[in-house]
């Protein structure tokens, strides 16, 4: 049975998903890869935990996948993050399939331990592609999550209306009325 998912925002695409297993929490980081039970938690959130197996290598790959991906967020087009990136993505391929469908693709691994790390590198290379200026990160200033902006007029700022936007809102309506 696996445990059940503590972050506070899940359903990110998987990029973003993998960044956002770091958050805070009342003011102290959280970290939902401090071991393979939660990265099972990860790879079952993301539909990749039949793909994949949970191991130790499976773990170390996919926080070096995290770091790299942290670093280009942090740092759009910085030759070292893009470079971080790039050598996650040199442990996989596309291969071009023919299925009964049609025209498929299919991921390959010379060391399987790479796939979850590798597919949030190459999701992330998605996300650029469609619409890099909906990759967000919450504009609340102790809040570390990202978000992929959906909303139809892209001015999305919270990762959460519900958490991080009604913080936001408390605090002006405090600062006006303690100024009053």
């Amino acid at each position: 049975m696996t445990a059940t998912d503590p972050r506070p925002l899940t359903g990110e695409p998987v990029s973003l998903d993998l960044l956002n297993t770091r958050w805070n929490e009342e003011g102290v980081r959280q970290d939902l890869l401090t071991g393979v039970e939660g990265l099972t938690v990860w790879l079952t959130a993301n539909g990749l935990a039949d793909r994949f197996a949970a191991g130790a290598t499976t773990l170390r790959h996919t926080l070096a996948a995290r770091d790299a991906l942290s670093a280009l967020v942090d740092a759009p087009g910085d030759p070292a993050a893009t470079a971080r990136v790039d050598a996650v993505l040199d442990h996989g391929r596309i291969r071009a399939t023919l299925t009964a469908e049609g025209p498929g693709e299919e991921a390959e691994f010379a060391d399987p331990a790479w796939g979850p790390g590798w597919t949030a590198a190459r999701d992330y290379l998605h996300l650029l592609r469609t619409a890099p200026d909906r990759i967000r990160a919450c504009a609340h200033e102790a809040c570390i999550l990202h978000f992929f902006d959906t909303s139809r007029n892209g001015t999305r700022r919270w990762c959460s209306m519900a958490i991080c936007g009604n913080r936001a809102k408390a605090s002006r309506h405090y600062a006006r009325t303690k100024e009053s």
